[in-house]
């Protein structure tokens, strides 16, 4: 038997995946579930918003009457 070395198959080299690519579907997937939960607390905030007008708005009229009856 001879000893002849054996043949290398060079291959290219593939890059490694770079950070950023590895991260983004991560930070997709986040900015999906921080987006989500916005979206239910700007709901909450709005009907609590429109609650308030109305509280105040009675108020304002209450006011308004009482005022009335007592300048009279």
């Amino acid at each position: 038997m001879s000893t002849t070395r054996r043949r290398h198959v060079i291959r290219p080299a593939t890059p490694p995946p770079s950070a950023a690519s590895l991260r983004l579907p991560r930070l997709r997937a986040r900015l999906d579930e921080e987006q989500q939960g916005l979206g239910r607390w700007m709901a909450k905030l709005k009907r609590a918003f429109h609650s308030f007008e109305k509280h105040q708005l009675r108020v304002f009229r209450l006011e308004r009457e009482i005022r009335k009856i007592e300048e009279t």
